[in-house]
């Protein structure tokens, strides 16, 4: 039986949820330069001149990153019904939490936040997290999804693998496995197949946003999965870091083509509706005159300028706050039509976080065939995805 391969960073602990002790890395690990980062931009801009050049490189990157993932083709899918909880009514949406059996026995836990109301076909708003602290129940995730179901959308935010209540079935030192990439992907993946099946949901407004490492999974989803529409990566953005952990990197994706790396894998996205929000106290802090430039670049092999945005916030910090969540909820507003002035969050009840579990706050409803443990998640993935 193969072993995964571990990334190791020095971390320090904080409580999730009340869940389970995950270390937050300090994302401080090897990294190049803004100067290297702006060489390698220069480099890749020499390997295409206009859209047909790119459009060859663009097919080779999409083909390959899949494969990196080991989810090409896909693992079939576990055919046990979603789980839901019963719903909460708050002023203008609704909050349930759902699971999903993304392969067998391993099971990805969310909430949902829908419309009071709902007229007509709604927009879908995948909200993945990155590693801040309290991950999926913190007050600002809560705050931007309910604000986007107020606004008319179907939003979901979910745990990353091994936080949350993933650690009910893996220790959250599973979530330094290089395979988490492949799994959060996929979780992804099963969770935009649910919201789709949905007789509400609109097919044709589908989007993506997420902070930090959410960010990541927002421009590799975004690149490999041609139904979401729109894309708002948040904070992560940069020529010259790609993150740190094995959930943004382990799976070798970024060797494809000969060598990849965010700015080209967010360009991959051309010549849909894309929003890079950055600040200048981060990695992100070039993005106006460096990384943004060149995504413009790629979208004028197309035309389609107008429609790529960049919002900065030069004096703002390494997070998804208030000021950034004001650009999403208008950038949402523009391009899928949705009423901005019921964005207020002022209206949007914080829950606690035992309000958020779907197994219990104890974890006592966890379905009997849910796996536990590294050698377990082996055997899974070395029969079902055959590692």
């Amino acid at each position: 039986m193969k072993r995964w391969i571990f990334i190791v960073w020095i971390g320090i602990g904080f409580p999730l949820a009340g869940i389970a002790q995950n270390r937050q890395p300090e994302f401080e690990y090897p990294r190049t330069t803004p100067e290297k980062g702006a060489q390698f931009l220069a480099h890749l801009e020499t390997l295409y001149g206009n859209r047909l050049e790119w459009e060859k490189r663009k097919a080779e990157i999409k083909f390959c990153l899949p494969v990196a993932l080991k989810l090409s083709p896909l693992p079939p899918r576990p055919q046990s019904p979603v789980i839901l909880t019963p719903k909460r009514e708050y002023d203008g949406y609704t909050v349930e939490n759902f699971a999903i059996e993304t392969l067998s026995g391993i099971y990805v836990a969310g909430s949902i936040y829908k419309p009071l109301e709902i007229k007509g076909k709604c927009p879908v708003m995948l909200n993945p997290n990155g590693h801040f602290a309290d991950g999926r129940y913190r007050p600002d995730q809560q705050l931007r999804c309910a604000a986007q179901a107020r606004m008319g959308a179907i939003a979901v935010s979910w745990d990353l693998f091994a936080w949350g209540e993933s650690c009910l079935q893996f220790d959250d030192s599973l979530h330094r496995l290089n395979v988490a990439q492949t799994i959060q992907v996929l979780n992804a993946i099963r969770i935009l197949d649910y919201l789709l099946s949905l007789k509400d949901a609109d097919p044709s407004r589908v989007g993506i946003t997420g902070g930090s490492g959410g960010g990541s999974q927002t421009m590799m989803l975004s690149a490999i999965d041609d139904r979401i529409t729109l894309s708002i990566p948040v904070v992560m953005l940069s020529s010259y870091f790609v993150g740190g952990c094995p959930c943004e990197n382990g799976m070798q994706t970024y060797l494809c083509a000969g060598g990849t790396g965010n700015v080209e894998i967010a360009a991959l996205f051309a010549p849909k509706p894309q929003l890079i929000l950055s600040d200048g106290k981060d990695w992100t802090a070039h993005v106006p005159e460096s990384e943004y430039p060149f995504l413009r670049r790629i979208y004028s092999f197309y035309s389609a300028e107008n429609e790529l945005e960049n919002d900065h916030f030069e004096d703002e910090g390494h997070d998804y706050g208030i000021s950034k969540r004001k650009s999403l909820y208008r950038f949402l507003s523009l391009h899928f039509g949705l009423d901005m002035q019921q964005a207020d969050e002022a209206k949007i009840t914080i829950e606690k976080a035992s309000q958020l579990y779907v197994f219990g706050e104890k974890g006592e409803k966890l379905p009997a065939n849910a796996i536990h443990g590294k050698e377990a998640l082996e055997e899974v993935l070395e029969e079902i995805i055959n590692y």
